[in-house]
């Protein structure tokens, strides 16, 4: 338990804030700021090769997250199975990353789709005008409301991980091992 994890916490934690920021900076700034291209068949065009600049850096940083996550599962094995609330914590905030690992994907996909459209009109990023072609006018209105799901998803991962940094005290991990091991009696 007193064994430093410095590497793989680092991987874990700066991976989830990268991705925390990235994505919260791209519907914030990137998205917003298409609108205000004055070329509206440039606005969406635009948007898309942003993004198609920051998914590189994105996967690596969801990798590194997804790497350190499972190193430290790994170096905490006995925490997670005996200390209470170390496993719901870890349950949820696994299933959480795969929710957030899935809307990242298919934000993606969407923004592929927008991309391959070329150059449409568009009033922003994620808003069709009235002359948006219907397939790249379905993907925007999908985007519109999924570009805030993952910035949710990845906060409340950064949220659940200072949790477990929390859990690793020491009065709570001998006030958990006991919790559990009662509840085992």
């Amino acid at each position: 338990m007193s064994a430093r994890n410095t590497l793989i916490r680092s991987l874990h934690d700066v991976g989830a804030a990268t991705w925390l920021g990235g994505s919260l900076m791209g519907a914030v700034a990137l998205n917003g700021a298409a609108s205000d291209i004055v070329n509206p068949r440039e606005r969406a065009e635009i948007a898309a090769d942003g993004w198609a600049r920051w998914s590189p850096v994105n996967a690596a940083a969801i990798g590194a997250h997804l790497i350190g996550g499972a190193a430290l599962v790994l170096a905490n094995r006995d925490r997670v199975r005996h200390q209470s609330g170390v496993t719901s914590n870890t349950a949820v905030k696994s299933l959480i990353t795969v929710a957030a690992v899935a809307t990242t994907a298919y934000s993606g996909y969407l923004g592929a789709r927008l991309a391959s459209a070329g150059k449409v009109d568009a009033e922003g990023a994620t808003t069709p005008a009235a002359g948006t072609p219907d397939e790249a006018a379905a993907a925007q209105r999908r985007l519109r409301g999924l570009q805030w799901v993952t910035p949710v998803l990845t906060a409340i991962i950064v949220v659940l991980g200072a949790q477990q940094g929390e859990q690793q005290r020491t009065g709570e991990v001998i006030g958990g091992l006991r919790k559990k091991a009662a509840r085992r009696s």
